[in-house]
Protein backbone atom coordinates (compact mmCIF):
# COMPACT_ATOMS: atom_id res chain seq x y z
CA UNK A 1 0.00 0.00 0.00
CA UNK A 2 1.26 3.08 -1.05
CA UNK A 3 -0.17 6.47 -1.73
CA UNK A 4 0.43 10.54 -1.49
CA UNK A 5 -2.41 12.30 -0.36
CA UNK A 6 -3.51 16.35 0.39
CA UNK A 7 -2.68 16.86 3.94
CA UNK A 8 -6.27 18.71 4.19
CA UNK A 9 -8.51 16.91 2.96
CA UNK A 10 -6.62 13.56 5.22
CA UNK A 11 -7.33 15.97 7.99
CA UNK A 12 -10.98 16.39 7.12
CA UNK A 13 -11.42 12.80 7.00
CA UNK A 14 -9.93 11.81 10.28
CA UNK A 15 -11.39 14.57 12.01
CA UNK A 16 -15.19 12.97 10.57
CA UNK A 17 -14.47 9.33 11.38
CA UNK A 18 -13.02 10.06 14.83
CA UNK A 19 -16.39 11.22 15.93
CA UNK A 20 -17.33 7.92 16.09
CA UNK A 21 -14.16 5.96 17.53
CA UNK A 22 -14.40 5.73 21.45
CA UNK A 23 -11.78 4.44 23.65
CA UNK A 24 -14.17 2.44 25.67
CA UNK A 25 -14.75 0.21 23.96
CA UNK A 26 -14.74 -3.71 24.27
CA UNK A 27 -13.28 -4.81 20.79
CA UNK A 28 -9.86 -3.45 20.75
CA UNK A 29 -9.75 -2.81 17.50
CA UNK A 30 -12.36 -0.26 17.22
CA UNK A 31 -9.90 1.93 19.08
CA UNK A 32 -8.33 2.22 15.76
CA UNK A 33 -9.04 3.66 12.01
CA UNK A 34 -9.32 1.61 9.13
CA UNK A 35 -7.32 3.18 6.25
CA UNK A 36 -8.26 1.91 2.47
CA UNK A 37 -6.43 2.61 -0.69
CA UNK A 38 -8.30 1.41 -3.85
CA UNK A 39 -8.05 2.39 -7.28
CA UNK A 40 -10.87 4.82 -6.75
CA UNK A 41 -9.10 6.99 -3.67
CA UNK A 42 -8.87 6.52 0.19
CA UNK A 43 -11.48 5.47 2.35
CA UNK A 44 -11.00 5.68 6.09
CA UNK A 45 -13.38 4.25 8.74
CA UNK A 46 -14.17 4.57 12.75
CA UNK A 47 -16.96 2.70 14.39
CA UNK A 48 -18.10 2.32 17.91
CA UNK A 49 -20.21 -0.49 17.12
CA UNK A 50 -23.09 2.12 17.41
CA UNK A 51 -22.48 4.55 14.89
CA UNK A 52 -20.05 4.38 11.84
CA UNK A 53 -18.75 6.73 10.06
CA UNK A 54 -16.78 5.66 6.76
CA UNK A 55 -15.49 9.22 4.83
CA UNK A 56 -13.64 8.95 1.19
CA UNK A 57 -11.38 11.15 -0.17
CA UNK A 58 -11.65 10.51 -4.38
CA UNK A 59 -8.35 10.58 -7.23
CA UNK A 60 -9.50 14.00 -8.21
CA UNK A 61 -11.98 16.24 -7.82
CA UNK A 62 -13.20 19.37 -10.45
CA UNK A 63 -9.85 18.28 -12.12
CA UNK A 64 -7.89 18.38 -9.11
CA UNK A 65 -5.95 15.33 -7.97
CA UNK A 66 -6.47 15.10 -4.61
CA UNK A 67 -4.82 11.25 -3.94
CA UNK A 68 -2.10 9.75 -6.35
CA UNK A 69 -2.25 5.96 -5.77
CA UNK A 70 1.02 3.98 -6.41
CA UNK A 71 -0.38 0.85 -4.73
CA UNK A 72 -3.30 -0.58 -2.80
CA UNK A 73 -3.94 -2.39 0.80
CA UNK A 74 -5.14 -1.23 4.15
CA UNK A 75 -4.40 -1.19 7.76
CA UNK A 76 -5.37 0.15 11.35
CA UNK A 77 -4.08 2.63 13.04
CA UNK A 78 -4.29 3.91 16.55
CA UNK A 79 -6.77 6.62 15.87
CA UNK A 80 -5.41 8.62 19.02
CA UNK A 81 -1.92 9.39 17.52
CA UNK A 82 -2.92 8.65 13.76
CA UNK A 83 -5.12 11.76 14.49
CA UNK A 84 -2.80 14.13 16.24
CA UNK A 85 0.43 13.10 13.66
CA UNK A 86 -1.72 13.87 10.29
CA UNK A 87 -2.80 17.27 12.15
CA UNK A 88 0.69 18.52 12.85
CA UNK A 89 2.48 17.17 9.63
CA UNK A 90 5.10 20.59 8.22
CA UNK A 91 3.81 20.22 4.69
CA UNK A 92 0.50 20.23 2.31
CA UNK A 93 1.47 16.81 1.21
CA UNK A 94 1.30 13.63 3.08
CA UNK A 95 2.89 10.16 1.70
CA UNK A 96 1.41 6.88 3.67
CA UNK A 97 3.70 3.79 3.04
CA UNK A 98 2.65 0.26 4.01
CA UNK A 99 5.98 -2.17 4.73
CA UNK A 100 6.23 -5.72 6.08
CA UNK A 101 2.67 -6.00 6.90
CA UNK A 102 1.75 -3.76 9.68
CA UNK A 103 4.48 -0.69 10.10
CA UNK A 104 3.02 2.38 8.23
CA UNK A 105 5.20 4.80 7.22
CA UNK A 106 4.04 8.86 7.18
CA UNK A 107 6.12 11.07 5.49
CA UNK A 108 5.79 15.36 5.03
CA UNK A 109 8.61 17.45 4.39
CA UNK A 110 11.59 16.11 6.37
CA UNK A 111 9.45 14.31 8.74
CA UNK A 112 8.77 10.78 9.21
CA UNK A 113 6.55 8.72 11.51
CA UNK A 114 6.75 5.09 11.75
CA UNK A 115 3.72 3.62 12.85
CA UNK A 116 2.89 0.27 13.99
CA UNK A 117 -0.57 -1.39 12.76
CA UNK A 118 -3.40 -3.72 13.14
CA UNK A 119 -4.61 -5.91 10.35
CA UNK A 120 -7.69 -4.85 8.40
CA UNK A 121 -8.81 -7.85 7.56
CA UNK A 122 -9.86 -8.19 11.71
CA UNK A 123 -11.86 -4.55 11.61
CA UNK A 124 -15.38 -5.23 11.94
CA UNK A 125 -17.56 -5.11 8.39
CA UNK A 126 -19.71 -2.44 8.09
CA UNK A 127 -23.53 -3.40 7.77
CA UNK A 128 -23.92 -4.20 3.91
CA UNK A 129 -27.49 -2.02 3.61
CA UNK A 130 -29.32 -2.63 0.30
CA UNK A 131 -29.96 0.83 -1.59
CA UNK A 132 -33.52 0.77 -2.54
CA UNK A 133 -36.13 2.81 -0.41
CA UNK A 134 -34.37 5.69 -0.74
CA UNK A 135 -35.57 8.89 0.91
CA UNK A 136 -33.82 11.99 -0.01
CA UNK A 137 -33.66 15.49 2.35
CA UNK A 138 -31.52 18.83 1.83
CA UNK A 139 -28.18 18.54 4.24
CA UNK A 140 -29.43 22.44 5.47
CA UNK A 141 -33.23 20.71 6.30
CA UNK A 142 -32.38 17.54 8.19
CA UNK A 143 -29.23 19.37 9.89
CA UNK A 144 -32.17 22.13 11.35
CA UNK A 145 -34.90 19.04 12.04
CA UNK A 146 -31.91 17.70 14.23
CA UNK A 147 -31.34 21.07 15.70
CA UNK A 148 -34.99 21.73 16.55
CA UNK A 149 -35.39 18.22 18.26
CA UNK A 150 -32.32 16.44 19.69
CA UNK A 151 -32.41 18.80 23.00
CA UNK A 152 -34.97 17.73 23.98
CA UNK A 153 -34.31 13.62 24.34
CA UNK A 154 -33.73 11.83 27.75
CA UNK A 155 -30.54 11.93 29.27
CA UNK A 156 -30.67 9.22 31.67
CA UNK A 157 -31.49 5.70 30.74
CA UNK A 158 -34.57 5.19 32.82
CA UNK A 159 -36.67 4.72 30.04
CA UNK A 160 -33.67 4.14 27.10
CA UNK A 161 -36.31 4.79 24.41
CA UNK A 162 -36.46 8.45 25.42
CA UNK A 163 -32.88 8.84 24.88
CA UNK A 164 -33.70 8.61 20.81
CA UNK A 165 -35.48 11.22 18.68
CA UNK A 166 -38.75 8.83 16.95
CA UNK A 167 -38.61 9.58 13.05
CA UNK A 168 -41.87 8.83 11.46
CA UNK A 169 -42.04 8.84 7.70
CA UNK A 170 -45.33 8.63 5.67
CA UNK A 171 -46.57 10.10 2.74
CA UNK A 172 -43.35 12.15 1.35
CA UNK A 173 -43.90 13.69 5.14
CA UNK A 174 -40.96 13.29 8.05
CA UNK A 175 -42.20 13.75 11.10
CA UNK A 176 -39.43 13.85 14.56
CA UNK A 177 -40.53 14.07 17.97
CA UNK A 178 -38.49 13.87 21.28
CA UNK A 179 -39.02 14.06 24.71
CA UNK A 180 -37.77 13.61 28.02
CA UNK A 181 -41.13 13.38 29.63
CA UNK A 182 -41.22 17.02 30.83
CA UNK A 183 -41.00 18.59 27.16
CA UNK A 184 -41.55 17.61 23.84
CA UNK A 185 -40.33 18.94 20.74
CA UNK A 186 -42.08 18.42 17.34
CA UNK A 187 -40.75 19.44 13.90
CA UNK A 188 -42.48 17.80 9.99
CA UNK A 189 -41.23 18.37 6.72
CA UNK A 190 -42.05 17.64 3.25
CA UNK A 191 -39.49 15.15 1.82
CA UNK A 192 -39.01 12.72 -1.05
CA UNK A 193 -39.48 9.38 -0.85
CA UNK A 194 -39.02 6.70 -3.07
CA UNK A 195 -41.40 4.31 -1.86
CA UNK A 196 -44.84 4.44 -0.59
CA UNK A 197 -43.81 2.45 2.92
CA UNK A 198 -43.94 3.95 6.10
CA UNK A 199 -41.64 4.18 8.88
CA UNK A 200 -41.90 4.76 12.89
CA UNK A 201 -38.22 4.56 14.12
CA UNK A 202 -36.05 5.91 16.98
CA UNK A 203 -32.66 7.06 16.24
CA UNK A 204 -30.09 7.87 19.42
CA UNK A 205 -29.55 11.22 20.22
CA UNK A 206 -25.83 10.23 20.48
CA UNK A 207 -25.73 9.40 16.89
CA UNK A 208 -27.98 12.50 15.45
CA UNK A 209 -25.58 14.89 17.48
CA UNK A 210 -22.83 13.65 16.06
CA UNK A 211 -24.31 13.29 11.86
CA UNK A 212 -24.82 17.16 12.98
CA UNK A 213 -21.57 18.09 13.55
CA UNK A 214 -20.29 15.78 10.43
CA UNK A 215 -22.63 17.19 8.14
CA UNK A 216 -21.62 20.62 6.06
CA UNK A 217 -23.58 23.69 5.75
CA UNK A 218 -25.18 23.11 2.36
CA UNK A 219 -28.02 22.22 0.55
CA UNK A 220 -26.71 18.93 -0.96
CA UNK A 221 -29.14 15.95 -0.78
CA UNK A 222 -28.91 13.81 1.73
CA UNK A 223 -30.15 9.86 1.10
CA UNK A 224 -31.44 8.11 3.42
CA UNK A 225 -32.03 3.82 4.03
CA UNK A 226 -33.50 2.61 6.98
CA UNK A 227 -33.53 -1.20 7.52
CA UNK A 228 -34.83 -3.10 10.55
CA UNK A 229 -32.23 -2.19 13.23
CA UNK A 230 -30.01 0.15 11.28
CA UNK A 231 -29.92 3.48 9.01
CA UNK A 232 -27.50 5.11 7.11
CA UNK A 233 -27.10 8.53 5.82
CA UNK A 234 -25.67 8.79 2.55
CA UNK A 235 -23.70 12.43 1.84
CA UNK A 236 -21.06 13.23 -0.78
CA UNK A 237 -18.12 11.39 -0.14
CA UNK A 238 -19.59 10.44 3.53
CA UNK A 239 -21.75 7.45 4.79
CA UNK A 240 -23.16 7.77 8.48
CA UNK A 241 -24.37 4.24 9.84
CA UNK A 242 -25.90 4.35 13.11
CA UNK A 243 -27.92 1.92 15.00
CA UNK A 244 -31.39 2.67 15.70
CA UNK A 245 -33.15 2.02 19.50
CA UNK A 246 -35.51 -1.16 20.43
CA UNK A 247 -39.32 -0.63 21.30
CA UNK A 248 -41.85 1.25 21.01
CA UNK A 249 -41.60 5.10 21.71
CA UNK A 250 -45.09 6.33 23.16
CA UNK A 251 -47.60 7.80 21.29
CA UNK A 252 -46.71 11.58 21.97
CA UNK A 253 -49.70 12.99 20.13
CA UNK A 254 -52.54 13.34 22.16
CA UNK A 255 -50.15 15.20 24.78
CA UNK A 256 -50.58 18.03 22.31
CA UNK A 257 -53.41 20.15 23.94
CA UNK A 258 -56.06 20.34 21.35
CA UNK A 259 -58.03 24.24 22.95
CA UNK A 260 -56.09 26.53 24.98
CA UNK A 261 -57.50 29.23 27.91
CA UNK A 262 -54.87 31.51 27.04
CA UNK A 263 -53.01 32.91 24.71
CA UNK A 264 -49.80 35.51 24.12
CA UNK A 265 -48.50 36.47 21.32
CA UNK A 266 -45.25 37.75 21.73
CA UNK A 267 -41.75 38.74 20.09
CA UNK A 268 -39.11 35.96 20.29
CA UNK A 269 -36.01 37.82 21.21
CA UNK A 270 -37.17 39.80 23.92
CA UNK A 271 -39.58 36.95 25.47
CA UNK A 272 -36.06 34.92 25.74
CA UNK A 273 -34.07 37.82 26.83
CA UNK A 274 -36.12 38.17 29.75
CA UNK A 275 -36.02 34.52 30.59
CA UNK A 276 -32.34 34.74 30.37
CA UNK A 277 -32.53 38.06 33.08
CA UNK A 278 -34.73 36.15 35.56
CA UNK A 279 -32.85 33.11 35.42
CA UNK A 280 -29.86 34.56 36.61
CA UNK A 281 -31.27 34.54 40.17
CA UNK A 282 -32.99 31.22 39.49
CA UNK A 283 -29.76 29.50 38.22
CA UNK A 284 -28.87 28.70 42.10
CA UNK A 285 -31.97 27.74 43.13
CA UNK A 286 -32.61 23.38 42.17
CA UNK A 287 -34.60 24.01 39.23
CA UNK A 288 -34.07 27.12 37.86
CA UNK A 289 -37.78 27.85 38.11
CA UNK A 290 -39.38 31.33 36.30
CA UNK A 291 -42.79 32.24 36.80
CA UNK A 292 -44.99 34.24 34.01
CA UNK A 293 -48.33 36.04 34.98
CA UNK A 294 -50.82 37.37 32.63
CA UNK A 295 -51.45 41.36 34.01
CA UNK A 296 -53.96 42.49 31.56
CA UNK A 297 -54.02 44.94 28.88
CA UNK A 298 -50.87 43.20 26.66
CA UNK A 299 -48.26 42.92 29.41
CA UNK A 300 -47.17 39.65 30.91
CA UNK A 301 -44.97 39.58 34.03
CA UNK A 302 -42.28 37.67 34.28
CA UNK A 303 -40.17 36.87 38.03
CA UNK A 304 -38.23 34.58 39.74
CA UNK A 305 -37.34 34.62 43.71
CA UNK A 306 -34.58 33.17 45.00
CA UNK A 307 -35.05 33.59 49.16
CA UNK A 308 -31.21 33.28 49.75
CA UNK A 309 -30.42 35.53 46.76
CA UNK A 310 -32.76 38.17 45.76
CA UNK A 311 -35.77 38.67 43.18
CA UNK A 312 -36.48 39.99 39.67
CA UNK A 313 -39.50 40.91 37.97
CA UNK A 314 -39.65 42.85 34.80
CA UNK A 315 -42.97 43.49 32.55
CA UNK A 316 -42.91 42.54 29.04
CA UNK A 317 -45.74 44.22 26.43
CA UNK A 318 -46.79 41.61 24.22
CA UNK A 319 -48.75 42.04 20.73
CA UNK A 320 -51.89 40.23 22.16
CA UNK A 321 -52.64 38.62 25.25
CA UNK A 322 -56.50 36.53 25.11
CA UNK A 323 -58.45 34.72 27.47
CA UNK A 324 -58.17 33.68 31.15
CA UNK A 325 -55.67 35.75 33.89
CA UNK A 326 -52.80 32.81 34.80
CA UNK A 327 -49.67 32.50 36.86
CA UNK A 328 -47.55 29.83 35.81
CA UNK A 329 -43.77 28.66 36.63
CA UNK A 330 -41.56 26.77 34.66
CA UNK A 331 -37.94 25.73 34.59
CA UNK A 332 -35.87 28.84 32.50
CA UNK A 333 -33.71 26.26 31.21
CA UNK A 334 -36.21 24.50 28.83
CA UNK A 335 -37.91 27.32 27.86
CA UNK A 336 -34.87 28.53 26.64
CA UNK A 337 -33.99 25.77 24.62
CA UNK A 338 -37.49 25.87 23.19
CA UNK A 339 -37.06 29.42 22.00
CA UNK A 340 -33.47 28.43 21.01
CA UNK A 341 -34.96 26.46 18.50
CA UNK A 342 -37.89 27.92 17.00
CA UNK A 343 -37.66 29.72 13.92
CA UNK A 344 -39.30 33.66 13.49
CA UNK A 345 -39.62 36.78 14.77
CA UNK A 346 -43.05 36.42 16.90
CA UNK A 347 -44.39 33.13 18.86
CA UNK A 348 -47.73 32.60 19.85
CA UNK A 349 -47.46 30.95 23.46
CA UNK A 350 -50.91 28.63 24.33
CA UNK A 351 -51.93 27.94 28.04
CA UNK A 352 -54.38 25.59 29.32
CA UNK A 353 -53.88 26.61 33.02
CA UNK A 354 -51.81 26.61 35.70
CA UNK A 355 -50.72 22.78 35.77
CA UNK A 356 -51.04 21.74 31.98
CA UNK A 357 -48.38 21.49 29.20
CA UNK A 358 -48.02 24.78 27.34
CA UNK A 359 -47.29 25.45 23.94
CA UNK A 360 -45.01 27.42 22.49
CA UNK A 361 -45.00 27.94 18.28
CA UNK A 362 -44.16 30.06 15.58
CA UNK A 363 -46.75 32.57 14.36
CA UNK A 364 -48.47 30.91 11.05
CA UNK A 365 -46.18 27.50 10.95
CA UNK A 366 -47.61 24.45 11.79
CA UNK A 367 -43.95 22.19 10.99
CA UNK A 368 -42.60 22.92 14.88
CA UNK A 369 -43.74 23.34 18.34
CA UNK A 370 -42.55 23.12 21.95
CA UNK A 371 -43.92 21.71 24.47
CA UNK A 372 -43.66 22.19 28.36
CA UNK A 373 -44.69 20.91 31.45
CA UNK A 374 -44.87 23.67 34.25
CA UNK A 375 -43.41 23.53 37.56
CA UNK A 376 -45.38 22.99 40.68
CA UNK A 377 -44.30 25.72 43.27
CA UNK A 378 -45.87 25.59 46.87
Amino acid sequence: MKFTIQKERLVQSVQDVMKAVTSRTTIPILTGIKITASEQGVTLTGSDSDISIESFVPREEEGDEIVEIKETGAIVLQSKYFGEIVKKLPTDYVEFELQNQFQAILRSGKSEFNLIGQDADEYPHLPQIVEDNVITVPTDLLKNMIRQTVFAVATSETRPILTGVNWRIANNELICVATDSHRLAFRKAQVKCETDKTYNIVIPGKSLNELYKTLDDSNDPVKIVITENQILFKAKNLLFFSRLLEGNYPDTSRLIPADSKTNVIINTKEFLHSIDRASLLARESRNNVVRCTTLGDHTIEISSNSPEIGKVTEELQCQSVEGEDLKISFSAKYVLEALKALEGTDIKISFTGAMRPFVIEPINDDSILQLILPVRTY
